[in-house]
């Protein structure tokens, strides 16, 4: 390696390059002369002479590449993601290409407040994400420093997308902004210039960085650069640019002096490296030397890219980060050079020149922090108040403990003296008097609160054990607080504003990075519940951030007005909860973000975004607590404000300058005025409680809501007036907003008063009239609406006509009986199909409800004529009066109609107001059909046909809107219903067909139009109950489920079975497993029902899968059962368990449905009891077949949980927390593992012999053998405890030991099961007889460990038979031929062999050191390497791999595991 020594200014970067690197070698290439025989020419002349010296020379250039190794999967990964984030910058300049297009705004104040609002939060929004762009840049830069092998492939991902989502997000509000900007000296073409600079940045990073590029650092180092530097250029553009220039000139200047003193210590590194004897050392010194000047180029990088930014906190914490990378490289550089080389001169110098580095590095990083505080200094009451919040705080929190309240209370006493002299030495420098005075009668104040506490604290020191006397500390505690903000409120409240616009800012901009990441993460999120959740929360919190930055800039610009503090305080309170919620949703769908990149951006950017919500509720509230309750007074100004906006823009509708702002309709502007004017009267009623009951808090909070209520009301109306074409509606419109915000005014001010002079019945009654007068106001204003005039018009009209009702004597009649029949029936269609117009108007525009109410009242007064006409014509006064008493009810339900209309109209999301209009609608229906019933005398079943016509023309509608309910039905009780009305629709009308041709035969005319009609509809039912099947089927599978499980219940009872495979037994084990498998599904269906409903289609599948198979084995046991009458028994519990599944799977197919109907989830939780119930009966009906076999079962279970049990435990023992809870030793328990030890032999001799004689013995052995192990493995385990910690090892030997003998008892209890009842030639005989072979070799191997236990020459021997003899029975598990029930991957295989070379190498360690602690801490990890392995594999072989892989991995697994033995 050459160096050369050159200036800082002029260095270059190091280039690391990973190839083999090797040296320049000395020596002699010539070959010995040979002399030959002269040639034919004669003899040959040779010359003599020397080689010149050895010459050396570096060629420097890019290597051409033929070949390059293949990527990596995480490489492979970033490249996806770069590419993907290529095509993002790409769109983000196209995009840039031109400004939006605005529409025209007015010159209104609320237009121009919106305009500069918009400003406000584009700017806001591009600084946070150029924030994100810059510390995405700087992350890259610091993660792709090291080696490829070394290089965290997903957080490369991580950053970049970070960085293009931001661009993409940057683009669209620079468009905005560029647009929104005044544009005279082309201030937004320069910053669209900037914009698009920045965009070209990002693509070079992006080239510069791909994997498959290669591309030396420096070009990273220089995109990385330009990036920063376009940021602030775009800062500059958008007058959004750092502006402590002398701030960042400083920071550069530091970042260069650590680069200058890194220089100089990799020189005197060199001077080690000439010296060192050692080869590898000295390379290492090089080493060492290229990485530090390598991390201290990349911290001048970092600091260029950052330095725009250098106000966010991520930017801070990158450029933190790159100074940490230069520390560690400092280090590793003097550690190489303290190896290579013990010159202590030389050394010396490398320390020093280390020394300056790691100075110049905490200056610099002692600059940015000094930045992060906003370079304040500690005023002379700041750290003395904070102490005293902060200990009165720990003394309320030390209640109880006397002691404590009183060390404390020290602590506050010398804070608080040291407040007080300050302000004496304040108050005599003070030239002015009054404010000399006030500072001293500040310090007294707090002077005599300090003595008051002290004395205090002397009476809780005395009596400890007296709660009065740590009460009263506790009260003064409080007082000296009280005083504390007295005396120095306005530095702690400027100073709480202050964290509070950081807070607000930080918490602003860590939403826009999530709501980035969100979206970023939408294409790779696959479930769609998680990323619907998300997306609400991201536009609620979105809908929030504009509030919030509209706060914090204005209490920035106006810092001594309340009001704006208070806006800001408002906000951010408002700001917290759907700021949670999106956390909350973020955190959940990272998991099913299948983009790694991507979700790890939104996991960081959701955690980021929880602790700056932390912070800002923190700093809301002391903000809140010390500005006082102001909120009536701001809310007063509030509406004062809009008044004045209003006033403005009843201005500009006169002088036709009044535009819409972008985005505001007139739908949009009236449907939020009418929802918001409901807001408003429940605000104004719980402000007049409030004030009655004179609670201040409350009736401050309910102002507050009150004027955010007017607030929006406000925005409504003028958008109302703005998109109005008639300027004296727009005039109406605006002078009736301006009513309401007059009577609200008063409102609050009388509100106010009453909270002066509480129970003041005088001023109770003028917050009354005023209430009242408000509410006129707003009825008012809400009439305005377009459309609502229309309708009060048409319910005049309604109420005019029906005056005609009223008269005593009826007009004569001018028509025939005939033409007043067909008259009536006529407008009575014509009145029902315009109530239907009226229903569906009501949910559109504003012009299409006054169209459908003038049109419904011109019929209704048509129909009243003919309705009195029909009237005259009646035979008796009776009739007549019944007829006139219909119309009336007529024209009631016809004025309802419209009332319910217009309570639509203006506010749709109302609770229950589409409900109460279907029934208006209906209620008009069926009063037309009363009259035209009274009315009609005609044929037989006309009337009827015409009652039905009407009744279809009115539900008619429904069908316009399905997604609107109409009933409580839940969705499969729909599905059935219109199932069974259609058949009866089916029906009904072939009655009808074949009726008609019967009651007339003369009109035979007839005939074919109605058999087609009867065939059309035929068809068409036919055809909707296909549908309907199909929505059964989609709508969670429930009918097919149901239909299952009811075919597995009538195939229990089938038939003859087919011919038994296995025996009773066999058939009983998996009946026993399946029956569990469904109790275990019904509980968590439990818990589903409360907790996560969507999945209880999955759950409920679960069940009927295991159904199937629980009632397919029970038919074979049934019929393997003796005697009969078991088997009748099985089969009648099985079908009885499917009648509960069935209901258990309906229910939950409901719940779904409706997951918030508390109704279905208790008849659910019902269901599943029941299902659990029905297990146990089956459970019980299976152990009245074979009482000893399913004693084997029983206690099969139980060993398992025993062996989970010793699992833990060993786990435990491993980590060395296995430790006695008294003073035992091992020597107090050996006698009862002995013991217990030699009862488990006779015990399992009693099991082997019961499997040859009755049931009853057998269940009496196996229950026997299952407590006998339980207490041995207790009294294992104690013992094992006994021995402590210290020896953790030799813990894990004993416990492993108890465990195979665990083990062995459960293959023996198997065993005994399938052995039952046979024949001693039969096969399963031979398998018993093995395991209690096996049996007997473990019990006898665990008292051989408890003998050894003691003896420390024979643990180690003695666990490595054990492990020998471990090994031995994992391999005969192995060759059995019984499928295990689990799953697994190759991966996971991989995983486990890597623990057998692991095992290995401490065996050959273990040999080398002839350690006993060695040798037993070797033999328990082969034993837990091999059996996992041994166990991985043979579940790969059943599962994963081909019949021929299978075979060879079996191969390959003995030969593996056979050395060990």
């Amino acid at each position: 390696m050459l160096e050369e020594s050159v200036s800082p200014k002029k260095s270059t970067i190091l280039q690391q390059q990973f190839n083999r690197v090797g040296r320049v070698e000395h020596g002699s290439v010539a070959l010995p002369g040979i002399i030959r025989s002269g040639s034919i020419g004669g003899p040959d002349t040779f010359n003599v002479g020397t080689m010149p010296s050895a010459q050396q020379q570096i060629t420097t250039g890019q290597m051409h590449r033929g070949h390059m190794p293949p990527l990596s999967l995480a490489q492979q990964a970033l490249m996806g993601t770069i590419n993907s984030s290529m095509q993002a910058v790409q769109q983000a300049q196209a995009d840039l290409g031109y400004v939006d297009n605005l529409p025209p705004l007015g010159h209104d104040l609320a237009s121009r407040v919106w305009v500069q609002n918009k400003v406000d939060e584009s700017k806001h929004e591009i600084h946070s994400q150029v924030d994100a762009i810059t510390a995405g840049t700087a992350s890259v830069v610091n993660l792709t420093a090291g080696e490829p092998t070394e290089t965290d492939y997903t957080a490369v991902g991580c950053a970049i997308t970070t960085i293009s989502s931001n661009l993409t997000e940057m683009s669209k509000g620079v468009k905005l902004l560029a647009a929104l900007m005044d544009d005279e000296v082309g201030s937004g073409h320069k910053l669209m210039g900037a914009a698009r600079m920045l965009a070209g940045a990002v693509s070079d990073l992006l080239r510069s960085v791909e994997p498959a590029a290669a591309e030396p650092r420096q070009t990273v180092l220089t995109a990385a650069g330009s990036i920063g530097q376009a940021s602030g250029d775009l800062l500059r553009h958008m007058g959004e640019g750092e502006t402590d220039e002398k701030f960042q000139d400083t920071l550069m200047n530091l970042a260069k002096a650590v680069a200058n003193a890194a220089a100089m210590l990799v020189l005197k590194a060199k001077n080690v490296a000439q010296v060192a004897e050692d080869t590898i050392l000295q390379n290492r010194v090089i080493a060492a030397a290229t990485q530090c000047a390598l991390s201290t180029s990349q911290l001048v990088a970092c600091t260029k890219v950052v330095s725009p930014t250098i106000s966010s906190p991520v930017c801070q914490e990158q450029l933190v980060e790159a100074g940490k990378l230069v520390d560690r490289s400092v280090e590793t550089c003097v550690k190489a050079c303290r190896s290579a080389s013990d010159d202590g001169e030389l050394l010396k110098q490398v320390g020093a020149a280390a020394g300056v580095v790691s100075q110049a590095l905490t200056d610099l990083l002692q600059h940015v922090r000094h930045y992060a505080s906003c370079g304040e200094p500690i005023g002379r009451y700041d750290q003395a108040t904070d102490t005293i919040m902060n200990v009165t705080e720990n003394i309320f929190t030390s209640m109880g403990d006397a002691g404590e309240m009183v060390r404390q209370a020290r602590v506050l006493a010398q804070a608080t003296s040291d407040l007080v002299n300050a302000m004496r030495s304040d108050a005599e420098a003070e030239v002015d008097v009054d404010n000399s005075k006030k500072l001293l009668a500040a310090a007294k104040l707090l002077a005599d609160a300090t003595a008051r506490m002290v004395e205090a604290a002397k009476g809780a020191a005395a009596y400890p054990e007296n709660e009065d006397q740590q009460q009263r500390l506790r009260e003064a505690a409080e007082g000296l607080r009280v005083a504390t903000n007295a005396a120095a409120q306005n530095a702690i409240k400027k100073k709480l504003v202050n964290r509070l616009e950081i807070a607000a800012k930080q918490a602003a901009a860590a939403a826009t990075q999530t709501i980035a990441a969100a979206q970023n993460a939408a294409a790779s999120n696959k479930n769609t519940v998680s990323h619907q959740q998300l997306v609400h929360s991201c536009k609620a919190v979105a809908d929030s951030i504009p509030q919030l930055v509209q706060g914090m800039r204005s209490s920035q610009a106006q810092p001594e007005e309340l009001g704006a503090q208070l806006a800001l305080i408002m906000a951010s309170q408002s700001f917290l909860q759907p700021g949670s919620k999106m956390v909350t949703s973020a955190k959940s769908a990272v998991p099913t973000v299948a983009d790694q990149a991507a979700a790890m951006q939104l996991g960081q950017c959701a955690k980021n975004l929880a602790t700056c919500l932390a912070e800002l509720r923190t700093a809301t509230q002391k903000a809140h607590e010390a500005c006082g309750p102001l909120e009536i007074d701001s809310a007063l100004k509030t509406v004062q404000t809009l008044k004045s906006e209003l006033q403005d823009a009843k201005m500009s509708v006169i002088d036709g300058q009044l535009k819409p702002l972008p985005g505001e309709t007139l739908e949009k502007c009236a449907q939020d005025l009418g929802s918001t004017s409901k807001a408003v009267g429940s605000s104004m009623a719980q402000l007049l409680t409030c004030a009655a009951q004179g609670n201040e808090h409350y009736t401050g909070v309910a102002a507050r809501e009150t004027a955010q209520a007017l607030r929006t009301l406000a925005q409504a109306a003028r958008g109302v007036a703005a998109s109005t074409r008639e300027p004296q509606a727009a005039a109406a419109m605006l002078d009736s907003a301006q009513y309401v915000m007059e009577g609200s005014a008063m409102l609050i001010h009388e509100a106010h008063q009453a909270l002066v002079h509480p129970g003041d019945a005088e001023s109770q009654q003028r917050l009354a009239q005023v209430a009242k007068a408000v509410s006129h106001s707003l009825n008012n204003c809400v009439n305005c609406l377009p459309g609502q005039k229309d309708v009060d018009m048409a319910l005049r009209s309604i109420g005019e006509a029906s005056k005609k009702l009223l008269v005593d004597i009826l007009p004569p009649c001018i028509k025939t009986f005939q033409e007043a029949q067909t008259d009536l029936n006529h407008t009575a269609a014509e009145l029902n199909h315009s109530a239907g117009e009226v229903v569906h108007s009501s949910r559109g525009t504003s012009s299409q409800l006054a169209a459908a109410s003038g049109k419904f009242s011109q019929d209704f007064d048509e129909f009243l004529d003919a309705g009195i006409e029909m009237a005259g014509h009646t035979q008796s006064q009776d009739d007549q009066i019944q007829v006139i008493g219909n119309l009336k009810n007529i024209s009631m339900a016809s004025s309802k109609l419209l009332l319910a209309a217009k309570s639509l109209s203006v506010d749709p999301g109302a609770a229950n107001a589409k409900n109460l209009l279907a029934v208006a609608a209906r209620a008009v229906t069926e009063s037309i059909n009363q009259l035209i019933t009274l009315c009609t005398q005609q044929a037989a079943g006309q009337k009827e046909c015409d009652n039905a016509l009407r009744e279809l023309e009115a539900v008619r509608g429904l069908l316009d809107n399905p997604n609107e309910p109409v009933s409580e039905l839940s969705y499969f009780d729909c599905i059935e219903s219109v199932m069974e009305n259609s058949k009866v629709l089916g029906e009904s009308m072939a009655g009808i067909s074949q009726h008609c041709k019967t009651g007339d035969v003369a009109a035979s005319h007839t005939h074919d139009a109605i058999s087609e009609a009867a065939q059309l509809m035929k068809e068409a039912v036919d055809d909707i109950m296909v549908t309907l099947n199909e929505a059964a089927s989609e709508g969670g599978m429930v009918g097919g489920m149901v239909e299952s499980i009811a075919e597995a219940m009538g195939r229990v009872d089938e038939g003859t079975p087919p011919e038994p495979e296995g025996s009773f037994v066999d058939y009983q084990t998996t009946m026993v497993k399946f029956s569990k498998a469904i109790a275990i599904t019904a509980q968590e269906m439990m818990t589903k029902s409360v907790t996560c409903p969507e999945e209880l289609g999955g759950l409920a599948s679960q069940v009927t899968v295991d159904y199937g198979q629980l009632a397919h084995q029970g038919r074979l046991a049934a019929a393997t059962a003796e005697p009969e009458e078991v088997g009748f028994q099985i089969k009648t519990r099985v079908q009885e368990l499917g009648h509960g599944c069935i209901y258990l799977v309906q229910k939950a197919g409901a719940l779904q449905l409706s997951p918030t109907d508390s109704f279905s989830k208790r008849e659910l939780i019902e269901c599943a009891h029941a299902v659990t119930e029905k297990v146990s009966l089956v459970l019980s009906a299976l152990q009245a077949g074979n009482k000893g076999t399913q004693a084997c079962i029983t206690a099969a279970s139980a060993v398992s949980g025993i062996i989970a049990d010793l699992d833990t435990t060993i786990m435990f023992a491993s980590a060395g927390t296995l430790n006695p809870e008294n003073e035992e030793s091992f020597a107090d328990h050996r006698e009862s593992i002995l013991k217990t030890a030699k009862a488990l032999v006779e015990d399992t001799k009693l099991l082997v012999a019961g499997a040859a004689s009755s049931q009853e013995k057998l269940a009496q052995a196996a229950q026997s053998s299952a407590k006998t192990i339980t207490q041995l493995t207790e009294v294992v385990k104690l013992g094992a405890t006994s021995m402590g910690s210290e020896d953790p090892e030799t813990q894990v030997v004993l416990i492993n030991a108890v465990r195979d003998v665990a083990k062995a008892l459960a293959e023996l209890i198997g065993a005994t099961k399938c052995a039952a009842g046979k024949p001693a030639d039969d096969p399963s005989m031979y398998q018993l007889k093995s395991a209690a072979k096996v049996m007997v070799t473990n019990v006898t191997s665990l008292l051989k460990t408890v003998k050894a236990v003691e003896d420390e020459a024979t643990r180690g021997t003695r666990a490595l038979e054990a492990t020998i003899e471990c090994i031995k029975q994992e391999l005969t598990v192995f060759h059995s031929k019984d499928v295990p029930d689990k799953s697994t991957t190759p991966e996971e295989f991989i995983r486990m062999t890597k623990g057998i070379t692991i095992a290995t190498a401490k065996a050959v360690a273990a040999g080398n050191s002839a350690q006993q602690e060695d040798v037993i801490a070797t033999a328990n990890l082969s034993r837990k390497a091999i059996s996992d392995m041994l166990t991985t594999c043979k579940v790969l072989i059943h599962t994963a791999l081909p019949e021929q892989a299978s075979h060879r991995h079996h191969q390959a697994a003995r030969e593996h595991v056979s050395p060990a033995c």
